[in-house]
């Protein structure tokens, strides 16, 4: 029994830490004005992804190579830049909709861009013959409570920053993205 709640701990350790960008981006996309629904079904779409593209890394943890993890967290890394520039240019022009934002088409970039991690760890831990259910599980539920954490407080400081929060959220995407691609 204390190697499953080993396994555990270290399983929800991976997943808070995975779950810190679903949170970060979170915060960018709580910006926008966002409804409680929309909110709520960010949070699960994130969620799902934190779910399968472990399970895909997983299933293929034993035939990729080792490379496979760089070019993933650097697509992830150029999503997010990509993302943070358009919502910044959104927020110097007045009238014009945003081209992404977190729903339809835009929300499946956005969480896509946040699970490309979760790919690359999906794939070590298949490796390692973790339990599936139980990484599942943990990364999931992290990713989904982690971005609605960070949306709820991106939607506070949107109400107080007014025009200027779109601006912070690219910023933050921004940021983000370019920590992906250049490790500090």
């Amino acid at each position: 029994m204390s190697a499953l709640v080993s396994e555990l701990i270290t399983l929800l350790l991976m997943a808070f830490a995975l779950g810190m960008d679903a949170f970060s981006v979170g915060l960018g996309m709580g910006m926008y004005r966002l409804r409680l629904r929309q909110i709520f079904n960010i949070g699960i779409t994130i969620g799902i992804f934190h779910v399968w593209m472990p399970l895909l890394g997983m299933v293929a943890g034993n035939f990729l190579s080792d490379k496979f993890g760089t070019i993933a967290t650097y697509l992830g890394g150029l999503l997010l830049i990509f993302l943070g520039i358009q919502m910044i240019c959104s927020s110097l022009k007045k009238d014009q909709k945003s081209v992404i934002t977190p729903v339809g088409f835009g929300l499946l970039v956005f969480a896509l861009s946040v699970s490309l991690d979760s790919l690359s760890v999906g794939l070590t831990l298949g490796i390692y013959r973790a339990k599936t259910v139980l990484v599942l599980l943990c990364f999931g539920i992290a990713a989904t409570v982690l971005t609605w954490s960070g949306l709820f407080i991106g939607r506070k400081v949107q109400g107080l920053l007014g025009a200027y929060s779109e601006a912070l959220g690219g910023s933050i995407l921004l940021a983000f993205g370019l920590k992906l691609l250049l490790p500090i």
